[in-house]
Formats: structure tokens, sequence, C-alpha cells
């Protein structure tokens, strides 16, 4: 079959008697050879065999284990190739589903780095013949595909994999360990988290540090709140704003995984909102504050909202530190602590980075209570457009939408889209 086009969720589509098939890692014009995994009645999911004919756009992935890992699917199209169908299927997913102008999504904002921009990883980790083995799990499988060097990660990340598997191997501690963590910072600090079923980790931490890892050190019992720091302070700093301002954040705490292009992300929040230094604030999701301390120096009040104690914690942390006074942090379910409308009377602009379930309930309050000026930052541009639905029907312009890369080599993409409500009574923006 030759392949058309290239759908959500990465899969190029090809037809065959009538019937649609989803052939992933192809690119638009290959000719290839497949076999049917999954058939439906209306359309079939394929694994590729073959290449037969390669697309002029098709280029040799420089990971040699790139098809069969799950954590790439567009290794094989060219960056310019990545970027034109990023944009597309987002600009045609607004479109479609929410009938949105094509005019009011705009371009793509490419990633400085195509390649080493992962500032965090989780390794899979498993004991086979060949040993202690780092790496991904192969697509919708279990099975851990061992990964020498992963060309998305920071090069100081792929040296802490060598160290750490070369730590671990022909341990009694290897079948033990599941999983680890690495982080690196916008200061090159790094940050290893072993996790360990094991019951007594004394003699684990001992070979930790003993090791010339000159990372802060982690020993996590199962439970995220089973964390035992063996070394170092278990903070990582990263850089926003402008001017910078630096956040902290715990060890095994979020932020993006692209750093440079996190920037990109916050300067486009601070573009759209415009602030005056009159407004108030509402930042839903707001984790240590990558949002909320920029917006914070530009508006008279922010109220930041999560629920994570800890994120919670350092974003106070963060605001002290920088001398904002003028941001007050709660820690609980956004949804409710937003809806019920308690924290700040008065809202000129909600801000919103909810996890990749969306915030459809949040929707519903914004229909009820209108907020003038909603940005709205997704990594997904499914449960995007199901949250905008309710908001365009009642009341709300949206006025513009871009996604942004942060994950080359992957279909994923972030976004920013901003809204305005409209009283239709007046015909004027409120």
């Amino acid at each position: 079959m030759t392949i058309e086009t290239l759908v959500n969720g990465g899969a190029g589509l090809a037809r065959h008697e009538g019937r649609v098939i989803f052939v992933p890692h192809t690119a638009v014009g290959d000719r290839v050879r497949c076999r049917i995994v999954s058939a439906k009645k209306q359309y079939a999911e394929a694994q590729l065999l073959e290449v037969l004919e390669p697309a002029s756009k098709r280029r040799r992935p420089p990971c040699v284990v790139a098809g069969d890992c799950g954590g790439c699917q567009w290794q094989h199209l060219s960056y310019a190739e990545q970027l034109h169908w990023k944009g597309t299927l987002f600009r045609e997913t607004l479109v479609r589903r929410c009938g949105v102008d094509p005019a009011q999504v705009h371009p793509i904002v490419a990633s400085a780095a195509e390649w080493n921009y992962r500032s965090r990883v989780q390794l899979k980790c498993h004991v086979s013949q060949q040993g202690f083995i780092c790496g991904f799990y192969r697509a919708k499988s279990r099975y851990v595909m061992a990964v020498d060097e992963c060309p998305l990660i920071a090069p100081e990340l792929n040296i802490l994999t060598s160290k750490l598997r070369c730590l671990f191997s022909n341990t009694s501690y290897a079948r033990q360990i599941p999983q680890i963590d690495l982080a690196i910072d916008d200061h090159k600090k790094t940050a290893v988290t072993v996790h360990y079923l094991g019951v007594e980790g004394k003699t684990l931490a001992e070979r930790l540090l003993q090791a010339d890892l000159n990372s802060d050190l982690v020993i996590q019992f199962g439970a995220k709140s089973r964390r035992t720091l063996i070394h170092g302070d278990g903070i990582l700093r990263i850089q926003v704003g402008d001017p910078l301002l630096e956040l902290a954040y715990s060890v095994g705490g979020f932020a993006q995984i692209n750093l440079d292009q996190n920037r990109e992300l916050v300067a486009e929040v601070l573009e759209l909102a415009e602030l005056q230094g009159t407004e108030n604030v509402v930042d839903l999701y707001c984790g240590m504050g990558n949002f909320s301390l920029p917006l914070a120096r530009r508006a008279a009040r922010l109220v930041g909202i999560e629920d994570s104690p800890i994120s919670i914690e350092f974003a106070r942390k963060n605001a002290a530190v920088s001398g904002i006074a003028n941001a007050d942090f709660h820690c609980g379910p956004a949804e409710t602590l937003f809806s019920a409308r308690t924290l700040c009377d008065a809202v000129d602009l909600l801000v919103l980075d909810p996890p990749r379930s969306g915030a459809y309930e949040v929707m519903k309050s914004l229909v009820e209570h209108p907020v003038s000026k909603v940005i709205y930052v997704s990594c997904d541009p499914q449960t995007l457009a199901r949250d905008l639905q309710p908001l365009l029907h009642n009341g709300y312009e949206l006025i513009s939408s871009r996604p942004f890369d942060m994950f080359p080599q992957t279909f994923h993409c972030e976004s920013v889209t901003f809204l305005k409500y409209c009283d239709d009574s007046s015909g004027s923006n409120r």
C-alpha cells in the first residue's frame, strides 16, 4: 500500500479495499508491505514489515532501536517534515472538532534543539542473559528495549546511564531495580533516583555513594512517600521569564522536559496576557510557579492552585527568594478551589496548564462564571479540543492558538490557546 497522509497518534494512513489502514513508522509517499494486527469494521491497524519504495522525505533514523522503542515515532521523518505534520494535525483538530477559523491557528514554534533536548528521563530496567539492561519499553508492550545511548536525552544523562549500567551489572541489586529516573537542570546539575524493591537499602546507598556519579542521589522504596535522599540537597533549578527568574523544584517533581522550549512557552503566555499591573490572575495547575511567578511580576495579584503539596511548598519558596509578595499559593484540586471562587473574587485572567487528561470540570465553571481572558496551555490536542467546545458554544471567542514542538522525534506537541469572553448582550469583550 501507499501511505496517503499522517494522522493523530503518528501513524500513516493507507487504504485497502475501502478500509482505512493505520501503519506506524511510515512517511507520506512510502510504498509499504505490512501485516494486519488488529481489524475493525471500518479500519485496521497494521505492523510495518518492509518499506518497498521510500518517500523522498524519509530519512535513516540515527538511533538503532528507532521503530522498536516506544519513545519515538517520527525519527524517520526530517525535522522540517515533523514540524509540518504537527502544525497541520493540530490545526485540523481544532478546525474539525471546534469549528475554529484556520487563520487563528498560528505557525508552530520549532524546538531550538532537535536532539539531546530531554532534561528528564525514566529508564526501565531489566536483567536478561545480556546482563543489567537500561532502556525503554517497546511500543505497546512491557518488553524493555536495551538502549546504549538515547539521542533525545542530554549528553550528561547518557553518561550517567552508562555508569549506572556498569554499577549494577552482576550485582544482587539488579533484579530489584525496575526503574531509574535521571534529571538535569539549567545549571547542568544532575540527579539520580533509583527505584528499589528491596527492603533494606543501606548497602545499595553505600554502593551509590562510592560510585563517581557527581549527582544528587535518591532511593525510592516503592511509593513516592518513601523517598530517601542520600546525597545532595535534592533540588534542581530552571530559569524562566524576562528578566530571568530562577525556580527551584524537588527531584522527582514536575518541570517541562525541554527547558529551552519551556522559556519560549512562558514568553508566549506573557505576551498574550498583556498585563498592565492592575489585574487579578489565577494560575491553575501552577506547579512550582513556572507561569505564576513571571505573571505575578506584571499583575496586581496572582493566585496559584496546585494539588501537589511539595510543588506548592516550592512555589512559595520561589516567590520569597525572588522577592515576589503578590502571589498566593494554595494546595488542593484545581477544579474544586477555582469553582468555589473564594480565593480570588474578581478574575481578570485565568491561566491553566492541566495534565494530559485536560480540565473539563474547569470548563463547566468558566461557562457558569465567565472570565474575560483565558490562556490554556495544553499537552494534548484531543483533550484541548474537547475542553474548548463548551467555551466556544457559550460566549468565548478563540483569539489565537499556537502549537509548540516540545518533543521532537515524537508526534506529541504542546500548545498555547488564548480566548476572550464576549458578552452577547453588548457584543463587546468583558
